[in-house]
Protein backbone atom coordinates (compact mmCIF):
# COMPACT_ATOMS: atom_id res chain seq x y z
CA UNK A 1 0.00 0.00 0.00
CA UNK A 2 3.26 1.97 0.38
CA UNK A 3 4.77 1.48 -2.21
CA UNK A 4 1.54 2.30 -4.25
CA UNK A 5 0.75 5.58 -2.55
CA UNK A 6 4.56 6.69 -3.30
CA UNK A 7 4.25 5.67 -6.78
CA UNK A 8 0.71 7.71 -7.07
CA UNK A 9 2.25 10.98 -5.31
CA UNK A 10 5.12 10.74 -7.65
CA UNK A 11 2.91 10.68 -10.68
CA UNK A 12 1.22 13.85 -9.27
CA UNK A 13 4.38 15.64 -8.01
CA UNK A 14 5.73 14.67 -12.07
CA UNK A 15 2.60 16.64 -13.37
CA UNK A 16 2.55 19.20 -11.42
CA UNK A 17 5.83 19.93 -12.41
CA UNK A 18 5.86 19.08 -16.21
CA UNK A 19 2.02 20.93 -16.70
CA UNK A 20 1.04 21.54 -20.21
CA UNK A 21 0.31 24.99 -19.33
CA UNK A 22 1.60 27.83 -17.01
CA UNK A 23 0.02 30.75 -16.08
CA UNK A 24 1.13 33.82 -17.48
CA UNK A 25 2.80 36.44 -15.27
CA UNK A 26 3.45 36.08 -11.80
CA UNK A 27 3.22 33.15 -9.91
CA UNK A 28 5.17 33.36 -6.80
CA UNK A 29 2.86 30.64 -4.90
CA UNK A 30 2.55 28.30 -7.76
CA UNK A 31 -1.09 29.60 -8.93
CA UNK A 32 -0.89 27.18 -11.67
CA UNK A 33 -1.61 24.17 -9.62
CA UNK A 34 -4.99 25.35 -9.00
CA UNK A 35 -5.94 25.99 -12.54
CA UNK A 36 -7.21 23.82 -15.58
CA UNK A 37 -5.42 23.52 -18.76
CA UNK A 38 -8.72 24.72 -20.19
CA UNK A 39 -8.30 27.96 -18.11
CA UNK A 40 -4.83 28.27 -18.88
CA UNK A 41 -5.47 28.22 -22.54
CA UNK A 42 -7.94 30.46 -21.98
CA UNK A 43 -5.53 33.00 -21.03
CA UNK A 44 -3.25 32.36 -23.07
CA UNK A 45 -5.47 33.31 -26.14
CA UNK A 46 -6.33 36.24 -24.24
CA UNK A 47 -2.77 37.47 -23.74
CA UNK A 48 -2.03 36.84 -27.27
CA UNK A 49 -4.76 38.79 -28.18
CA UNK A 50 -3.87 41.76 -26.57
CA UNK A 51 -0.47 41.45 -27.33
CA UNK A 52 -1.23 41.85 -31.05
CA UNK A 53 -4.30 43.77 -31.57
CA UNK A 54 -4.39 45.77 -28.94
CA UNK A 55 -0.88 46.70 -27.47
CA UNK A 56 0.47 47.96 -31.05
CA UNK A 57 -2.45 50.80 -31.00
CA UNK A 58 -3.36 51.23 -27.57
CA UNK A 59 -1.45 55.18 -27.19
CA UNK A 60 -3.22 56.17 -30.42
CA UNK A 61 -6.47 55.76 -28.55
CA UNK A 62 -5.79 56.52 -25.72
CA UNK A 63 -4.32 60.23 -27.23
CA UNK A 64 -7.50 60.66 -28.83
CA UNK A 65 -10.15 59.88 -26.49
CA UNK A 66 -11.60 57.01 -28.39
CA UNK A 67 -11.65 53.36 -28.60
CA UNK A 68 -11.01 50.64 -31.34
CA UNK A 69 -14.12 49.62 -32.50
CA UNK A 70 -13.06 47.14 -35.02
CA UNK A 71 -11.86 44.74 -32.27
CA UNK A 72 -15.21 44.06 -31.13
CA UNK A 73 -16.09 41.47 -33.65
CA UNK A 74 -12.89 40.15 -33.50
CA UNK A 75 -13.08 39.64 -29.17
CA UNK A 76 -16.63 38.00 -30.10
CA UNK A 77 -15.02 35.33 -32.57
CA UNK A 78 -12.75 34.78 -29.46
CA UNK A 79 -15.70 34.01 -27.22
CA UNK A 80 -14.56 36.91 -24.43
CA UNK A 81 -18.68 38.05 -24.53
CA UNK A 82 -21.22 36.56 -22.37
CA UNK A 83 -18.38 33.58 -22.38
CA UNK A 84 -19.87 31.80 -19.29
CA UNK A 85 -23.50 31.96 -20.74
CA UNK A 86 -25.51 28.85 -22.61
CA UNK A 87 -23.94 27.78 -25.79
CA UNK A 88 -27.83 27.82 -27.22
CA UNK A 89 -27.39 31.98 -26.56
CA UNK A 90 -23.77 32.01 -27.68
CA UNK A 91 -21.97 31.64 -24.76
CA UNK A 92 -18.84 29.22 -24.37
CA UNK A 93 -20.11 27.28 -20.92
CA UNK A 94 -16.46 28.24 -19.42
CA UNK A 95 -16.20 28.44 -15.78
CA UNK A 96 -15.70 31.88 -13.67
CA UNK A 97 -12.37 31.36 -13.07
CA UNK A 98 -11.34 31.19 -17.36
CA UNK A 99 -13.73 34.08 -17.73
CA UNK A 100 -11.88 35.84 -14.57
CA UNK A 101 -8.40 35.17 -16.90
CA UNK A 102 -9.88 36.98 -19.90
CA UNK A 103 -10.38 40.17 -17.54
CA UNK A 104 -6.74 40.06 -16.45
CA UNK A 105 -5.39 39.85 -19.77
CA UNK A 106 -7.94 42.65 -21.61
CA UNK A 107 -6.86 44.96 -18.63
CA UNK A 108 -3.01 44.15 -18.52
CA UNK A 109 -3.67 45.86 -21.63
CA UNK A 110 -6.12 48.80 -20.66
CA UNK A 111 -8.77 49.31 -18.30
CA UNK A 112 -11.08 50.44 -21.17
CA UNK A 113 -10.57 47.22 -23.26
CA UNK A 114 -11.59 45.38 -20.44
CA UNK A 115 -14.73 47.37 -19.45
CA UNK A 116 -15.53 46.96 -22.81
CA UNK A 117 -16.14 43.11 -22.15
CA UNK A 118 -17.40 43.42 -19.12
CA UNK A 119 -19.95 46.19 -19.93
CA UNK A 120 -21.44 44.00 -23.11
CA UNK A 121 -21.37 40.87 -20.75
CA UNK A 122 -22.21 41.28 -17.59
CA UNK A 123 -24.03 44.72 -18.06
CA UNK A 124 -25.92 44.12 -21.21
CA UNK A 125 -25.91 39.94 -21.69
CA UNK A 126 -26.50 39.16 -18.32
CA UNK A 127 -30.10 41.02 -17.56
CA UNK A 128 -31.16 39.88 -20.56
CA UNK A 129 -30.65 35.99 -20.28
CA UNK A 130 -31.54 36.41 -16.36
CA UNK A 131 -34.31 38.76 -16.72
CA UNK A 132 -35.22 38.52 -20.54
CA UNK A 133 -38.00 36.56 -22.17
CA UNK A 134 -37.01 33.85 -24.77
CA UNK A 135 -37.92 36.28 -27.45
CA UNK A 136 -35.68 38.80 -26.36
CA UNK A 137 -32.76 35.71 -25.23
CA UNK A 138 -32.69 34.27 -28.83
CA UNK A 139 -32.83 38.27 -30.41
CA UNK A 140 -29.89 40.17 -29.11
CA UNK A 141 -27.59 37.54 -27.23
CA UNK A 142 -25.96 35.57 -30.00
CA UNK A 143 -25.62 38.69 -31.75
CA UNK A 144 -23.91 40.36 -28.35
CA UNK A 145 -21.92 37.25 -28.23
CA UNK A 146 -20.57 37.24 -31.63
CA UNK A 147 -19.95 41.33 -31.70
CA UNK A 148 -22.07 42.07 -34.23
CA UNK A 149 -24.48 43.97 -31.94
CA UNK A 150 -22.90 46.68 -29.47
CA UNK A 151 -24.77 47.09 -25.65
CA UNK A 152 -24.54 49.33 -22.97
CA UNK A 153 -26.03 49.66 -19.15
CA UNK A 154 -28.31 53.12 -18.38
CA UNK A 155 -28.45 53.07 -14.28
CA UNK A 156 -26.22 56.12 -13.13
CA UNK A 157 -27.52 59.62 -13.54
CA UNK A 158 -25.70 62.90 -13.49
CA UNK A 159 -27.03 63.69 -9.70
CA UNK A 160 -27.35 59.97 -8.69
CA UNK A 161 -24.11 57.60 -8.08
CA UNK A 162 -23.69 56.03 -5.36
CA UNK A 163 -27.50 55.79 -4.59
CA UNK A 164 -29.03 54.76 -7.87
CA UNK A 165 -32.32 54.68 -5.85
CA UNK A 166 -32.63 57.91 -6.48
CA UNK A 167 -32.74 58.47 -9.75
CA UNK A 168 -35.20 60.24 -11.71
CA UNK A 169 -35.53 58.46 -15.21
CA UNK A 170 -39.51 57.72 -15.48
CA UNK A 171 -41.26 55.24 -17.17
CA UNK A 172 -44.85 55.94 -17.49
CA UNK A 173 -47.30 53.37 -18.64
CA UNK A 174 -49.53 53.96 -22.25
CA UNK A 175 -51.71 51.60 -23.60
CA UNK A 176 -49.00 48.16 -24.42
CA UNK A 177 -46.11 50.96 -24.07
CA UNK A 178 -44.00 52.77 -21.78
CA UNK A 179 -42.73 56.44 -22.61
CA UNK A 180 -39.63 57.13 -20.84
CA UNK A 181 -37.92 60.60 -19.65
CA UNK A 182 -34.54 61.19 -18.47
CA UNK A 183 -30.80 60.64 -19.16
CA UNK A 184 -27.98 58.44 -17.66
CA UNK A 185 -24.17 59.60 -17.59
CA UNK A 186 -21.16 58.13 -17.62
CA UNK A 187 -22.60 55.18 -19.96
CA UNK A 188 -19.75 53.10 -21.79
CA UNK A 189 -20.04 52.44 -25.32
CA UNK A 190 -23.28 54.75 -25.44
CA UNK A 191 -22.68 56.46 -29.00
CA UNK A 192 -21.90 53.26 -30.57
CA UNK A 193 -24.57 50.35 -29.08
CA UNK A 194 -27.33 48.94 -31.01
CA UNK A 195 -29.07 48.44 -28.09
CA UNK A 196 -29.05 49.92 -24.32
CA UNK A 197 -30.61 48.38 -20.69
CA UNK A 198 -32.12 51.31 -19.14
CA UNK A 199 -33.57 51.15 -15.78
CA UNK A 200 -36.26 53.33 -14.58
CA UNK A 201 -39.03 54.16 -12.52
CA UNK A 202 -42.77 53.88 -13.44
CA UNK A 203 -45.27 55.82 -11.82
CA UNK A 204 -45.58 53.85 -8.47
CA UNK A 205 -41.74 54.36 -7.87
CA UNK A 206 -40.66 50.59 -8.99
CA UNK A 207 -37.86 50.27 -10.82
CA UNK A 208 -38.04 48.60 -14.07
CA UNK A 209 -35.69 47.33 -17.00
CA UNK A 210 -36.24 48.59 -20.48
CA UNK A 211 -34.32 47.41 -24.38
CA UNK A 212 -33.68 50.40 -25.51
CA UNK A 213 -32.91 49.92 -29.66
CA UNK A 214 -30.30 52.40 -31.41
CA UNK A 215 -32.64 54.69 -33.30
CA UNK A 216 -35.67 54.76 -31.26
CA UNK A 217 -37.58 58.12 -31.55
CA UNK A 218 -36.48 60.80 -28.77
CA UNK A 219 -33.47 58.24 -27.72
CA UNK A 220 -30.29 60.29 -28.75
CA UNK A 221 -26.65 59.68 -26.85
CA UNK A 222 -23.46 61.74 -27.11
CA UNK A 223 -20.12 61.07 -26.02
CA UNK A 224 -18.16 62.88 -22.81
CA UNK A 225 -15.44 64.96 -23.68
CA UNK A 226 -11.92 65.99 -21.66
CA UNK A 227 -11.34 62.79 -19.48
CA UNK A 228 -8.00 62.62 -18.21
CA UNK A 229 -8.53 58.97 -17.75
CA UNK A 230 -9.73 55.75 -19.10
CA UNK A 231 -9.22 57.66 -22.36
CA UNK A 232 -9.21 54.61 -24.80
CA UNK A 233 -12.57 53.74 -23.81
CA UNK A 234 -16.17 55.56 -25.18
CA UNK A 235 -17.87 57.20 -22.47
CA UNK A 236 -20.92 58.38 -23.17
CA UNK A 237 -24.67 60.29 -21.91
CA UNK A 238 -27.79 59.03 -23.25
CA UNK A 239 -30.86 61.07 -23.39
CA UNK A 240 -34.30 59.92 -23.28
CA UNK A 241 -37.14 62.39 -24.62
CA UNK A 242 -40.54 60.60 -24.92
CA UNK A 243 -39.03 57.25 -25.56
CA UNK A 244 -41.88 55.36 -26.90
CA UNK A 245 -40.74 51.75 -26.10
CA UNK A 246 -43.14 48.20 -26.67
CA UNK A 247 -43.95 46.05 -23.00
CA UNK A 248 -42.09 43.52 -25.21
CA UNK A 249 -38.77 45.54 -24.63
CA UNK A 250 -39.33 45.35 -21.00
CA UNK A 251 -37.62 42.93 -18.68
CA UNK A 252 -40.19 41.34 -16.90
CA UNK A 253 -38.22 38.85 -14.71
CA UNK A 254 -37.27 41.53 -12.30
CA UNK A 255 -38.74 44.27 -10.36
CA UNK A 256 -36.95 46.71 -7.85
CA UNK A 257 -33.56 47.86 -7.26
CA UNK A 258 -32.23 44.24 -6.95
CA UNK A 259 -32.22 44.25 -11.12
CA UNK A 260 -29.72 46.59 -11.71
CA UNK A 261 -27.87 45.95 -8.50
CA UNK A 262 -27.70 42.23 -9.73
CA UNK A 263 -25.96 43.32 -13.09
CA UNK A 264 -23.19 45.38 -11.00
CA UNK A 265 -22.42 42.19 -9.15
CA UNK A 266 -21.32 40.57 -12.47
CA UNK A 267 -19.50 43.94 -13.79
CA UNK A 268 -17.58 44.21 -10.02
CA UNK A 269 -16.39 40.46 -10.80
CA UNK A 270 -14.82 41.07 -13.66
CA UNK A 271 -13.03 44.45 -12.03
CA UNK A 272 -11.99 42.02 -8.82
CA UNK A 273 -10.12 39.99 -12.24
CA UNK A 274 -8.79 42.93 -14.26
CA UNK A 275 -7.35 45.03 -11.65
CA UNK A 276 -4.91 41.91 -11.48
CA UNK A 277 -4.06 42.14 -14.69
CA UNK A 278 -3.35 46.26 -14.78
CA UNK A 279 -1.19 45.76 -11.20
CA UNK A 280 0.77 42.59 -13.11
CA UNK A 281 1.76 45.39 -15.84
CA UNK A 282 3.32 47.64 -13.70
CA UNK A 283 5.05 45.01 -11.70
CA UNK A 284 6.58 43.74 -14.37
CA UNK A 285 7.37 46.60 -16.30
CA UNK A 286 8.74 47.90 -13.18
CA UNK A 287 10.94 44.62 -12.47
CA UNK A 288 12.11 44.71 -16.05
CA UNK A 289 12.86 48.28 -15.53
CA UNK A 290 14.88 48.38 -12.52
CA UNK A 291 17.24 45.46 -14.00
CA UNK A 292 17.54 47.30 -16.85
CA UNK A 293 18.29 50.59 -15.14
CA UNK A 294 21.95 51.41 -13.72
CA UNK A 295 23.09 54.37 -11.02
CA UNK A 296 25.67 54.38 -9.10
CA UNK A 297 27.18 51.68 -11.01
CA UNK A 298 24.84 48.78 -10.63
CA UNK A 299 21.04 48.29 -11.39
CA UNK A 300 18.49 49.91 -9.25
CA UNK A 301 17.27 47.15 -8.68
CA UNK A 302 19.97 46.31 -6.41
CA UNK A 303 18.77 48.95 -3.66
CA UNK A 304 16.57 48.01 -0.73
CA UNK A 305 14.36 50.89 -1.60
CA UNK A 306 13.37 49.53 -4.76
CA UNK A 307 13.47 45.53 -3.69
CA UNK A 308 10.89 46.39 -0.96
CA UNK A 309 8.34 47.99 -3.55
CA UNK A 310 8.86 45.08 -5.84
CA UNK A 311 8.48 42.71 -2.66
CA UNK A 312 5.11 44.72 -1.68
CA UNK A 313 3.93 44.47 -5.29
CA UNK A 314 4.47 40.70 -5.56
CA UNK A 315 2.99 40.08 -2.36
CA UNK A 316 -0.61 42.25 -3.01
CA UNK A 317 -0.50 40.84 -6.47
CA UNK A 318 0.06 37.23 -4.84
CA UNK A 319 -3.08 37.79 -2.47
CA UNK A 320 -5.30 39.38 -4.93
CA UNK A 321 -4.78 36.11 -7.41
CA UNK A 322 -5.81 33.93 -4.52
CA UNK A 323 -8.74 36.20 -3.63
CA UNK A 324 -9.77 36.24 -6.97
CA UNK A 325 -9.57 32.80 -7.19
CA UNK A 326 -11.98 31.56 -4.33
CA UNK A 327 -14.54 33.90 -5.47
CA UNK A 328 -14.42 32.14 -8.99
CA UNK A 329 -15.01 28.89 -7.08
CA UNK A 330 -17.76 30.04 -5.22
CA UNK A 331 -19.14 31.97 -7.96
CA UNK A 332 -19.31 28.73 -9.75
CA UNK A 333 -20.85 27.06 -6.59
CA UNK A 334 -23.70 29.46 -6.12
CA UNK A 335 -22.29 30.30 -2.88
CA UNK A 336 -21.05 33.98 -3.59
CA UNK A 337 -22.72 36.85 -2.18
CA UNK A 338 -22.23 40.15 -3.06
CA UNK A 339 -20.28 40.83 -0.34
CA UNK A 340 -17.79 39.00 -1.46
CA UNK A 341 -17.63 40.97 -4.68
CA UNK A 342 -17.74 44.18 -2.03
CA UNK A 343 -14.52 42.64 -0.70
CA UNK A 344 -12.82 41.37 -4.03
CA UNK A 345 -13.28 44.74 -5.91
CA UNK A 346 -12.34 47.23 -2.98
CA UNK A 347 -8.93 45.10 -2.30
CA UNK A 348 -7.90 44.20 -6.08
CA UNK A 349 -8.43 47.92 -6.77
CA UNK A 350 -6.52 49.29 -3.90
CA UNK A 351 -3.63 47.32 -4.45
CA UNK A 352 -4.01 47.79 -7.98
CA UNK A 353 -3.61 51.31 -7.88
CA UNK A 354 -0.74 51.12 -5.43
CA UNK A 355 1.46 49.10 -7.32
CA UNK A 356 1.05 51.63 -10.40
CA UNK A 357 1.89 54.59 -7.79
CA UNK A 358 5.20 52.18 -6.62
CA UNK A 359 5.92 51.34 -10.62
CA UNK A 360 6.18 54.97 -11.11
CA UNK A 361 8.41 56.03 -8.88
CA UNK A 362 10.65 53.50 -9.73
CA UNK A 363 10.93 54.63 -12.98
CA UNK A 364 11.45 57.97 -11.75
CA UNK A 365 10.76 60.63 -14.64
CA UNK A 366 10.57 57.77 -17.69
CA UNK A 367 7.14 56.55 -15.44
CA UNK A 368 5.31 59.60 -16.95
CA UNK A 369 6.24 58.62 -20.55
CA UNK A 370 3.93 56.72 -22.96
CA UNK A 371 7.09 54.54 -24.01
CA UNK A 372 5.84 52.74 -20.91
CA UNK A 373 2.01 51.81 -19.44
CA UNK A 374 2.71 52.34 -15.80
CA UNK A 375 1.16 56.58 -16.22
CA UNK A 376 -1.86 54.96 -18.48
CA UNK A 377 -2.57 52.44 -15.95
CA UNK A 378 -2.19 54.72 -13.59
CA UNK A 379 -4.95 56.90 -14.50
CA UNK A 380 -7.14 54.62 -15.81
CA UNK A 381 -6.81 52.82 -12.53
CA UNK A 382 -8.59 56.54 -10.70
CA UNK A 383 -11.83 55.52 -12.47
CA UNK A 384 -11.63 52.19 -11.37
CA UNK A 385 -11.38 52.91 -7.92
CA UNK A 386 -14.63 55.22 -8.21
CA UNK A 387 -16.94 53.60 -10.73
CA UNK A 388 -19.17 50.38 -9.85
CA UNK A 389 -19.23 51.48 -6.35
CA UNK A 390 -16.74 53.50 -4.80
CA UNK A 391 -14.40 52.59 -2.25
CA UNK A 392 -16.26 54.13 0.24
CA UNK A 393 -19.52 52.58 -0.84
CA UNK A 394 -17.97 48.89 -0.46
CA UNK A 395 -16.24 50.00 3.10
CA UNK A 396 -19.69 50.08 3.98
CA UNK A 397 -20.91 47.19 2.27
CA UNK A 398 -18.71 45.44 4.08
CA UNK A 399 -19.63 47.19 7.42
CA UNK A 400 -22.85 46.08 7.29
CA UNK A 401 -21.99 42.89 6.52
CA UNK A 402 -20.00 42.19 9.46
CA UNK A 403 -21.67 44.18 12.37
CA UNK A 404 -25.47 43.72 10.62
CA UNK A 405 -25.59 47.85 11.06
CA UNK A 406 -25.91 49.69 8.04
CA UNK A 407 -24.09 53.26 7.97
CA UNK A 408 -25.40 54.73 4.24
CA UNK A 409 -26.69 57.97 6.28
Amino acid sequence: MRGFQTCFFSIVWHKIQNKIMKYIGPDFCNITTLLTDEELLIQKTANEFVTKEFIPVVNEYYEKGSFPVDLIPKMGELGFFGATLPKKYGGSEISSTAYGLIMQELEKGDSGLRSVCSVQGGLVMYPIYQYGTEEQKTKWLPKLASGEAVGCFGLTESNHGSDPGGMTTKAVKDGDDWIINGSKMWITNGTIADIAVVWAKDEEGIVRGFLLEKGMDGFTASDIHGKMSLRASITSELFMKDVRVSDKNRLPGVEGLKGPLSCLTQARYSIVWGTIGAAIDCYEVALTYSKDRKQFSKPIAGFQLTQKKLVEMVQEITKAQLLAIQLGKLKDSNLLDFSHISLGKKNNVAIARDCAKSAREILGANGIMDDYSVMRHMMNLETVYTYEGTHEIHTLILGQKITDLPAFE
